[in-house]
């Protein structure tokens, strides 16, 4: 009897647990045409410097190696859409896959031999063009001595910066707020995230009659930034 007691607890204990998702890995050719037919995000995990140097068109970055970056942007990504995730040869893109099936992400595709195979298999990247570089003078000539502006630091590829743009484009239609908006590409213009210490993206500083007033970093809500406009 406490044998047959013993089995059931086992059995119910083990239906009650489930596994992560199985693996998919695709070859390049049919990552491609998974990735074109849209609906499904794109997801590289090597570092933002690897990424400069080229990526698969329209895909978002997550430091696999940073671990706290990749956490941060993960949080801003639905776990139940497609995810096509990639490195440079496989191995972070592996890891990374296999804590996101750990952690509730349904469906991820891994890209077999990364961006290497990829590269060899003819397929095109995305590289961030040569730009110049704006400095803090620069950037003083962008605001407005007179008015309201609110820097927007942020990329395109970065999901906490796309879950903030809807909240941006809010604040620019509330007829009680007046203020600019300079947007800096974190992609592209390094020097000045130095020169001006934001750590993280999405980054923004208020600066009212040419002064800086306040400045917050990552996922902020409408109200909280404008409090900080008025």
């Amino acid at each position: 009897m406490r044998l047959m007691i013993l089995t059931l607890s086992l059995f119910i204990s083990v239906a009650g647990f489930t596994q992560p998702a199985s693996a998919i890995v695709q070859k390049p050719d049919n990552f491609e045409r998974s990735v074109s037919s849209g609906g499904q995000l794109i997801l590289d995990v090597r570092s933002e410097k690897e990424f400069r140097t080229g990526h698969i068109a329209g895909a978002m970055q997550a430091n696999w190696n940073d671990s706290a970056e990749f956490r941060q942007r993960l949080q801003h990504i639905d776990q139940q859409q497609p995810i096509y995730v990639y490195c440079l040869v496989g191995a972070r893109s592996a890891a990374a896959a296999r804590w996101m099936r750990g952690h509730g992400f349904s469906n991820v595709i891994e890209l077999e031999g990364g961006i290497n195979a990829w590269k060899a298999a003819g397929k095109s990247l995305e590289s961030a063009a040569v730009v110049k570089q704006i400095s803090l003078a620069d950037l003083k000539t962008m605001i407005p001595v007179n008015k309201i502006t609110l820097v927007d630091i942020g990329a395109d590829w970065c999901p906490p910066c796309r879950k903030m743009q809807p909240v941006i484009d809010e604040l620019k239609k509330d007829h009680s707020l007046h203020f600019e908006v300079v947007n800096i590409d974190a992609g592209a213009q390094t020097e000045i995230q130095q020169q001006l210490g934001t750590k993280s993206i999405p980054a923004f500083i208020i600066y009212k009659n040419g002064k800086e007033t306040w400045r917050g970093e990552g996922i902020l809500t409408a109200s909280e930034l404008k409090k900080q406009l008025h």
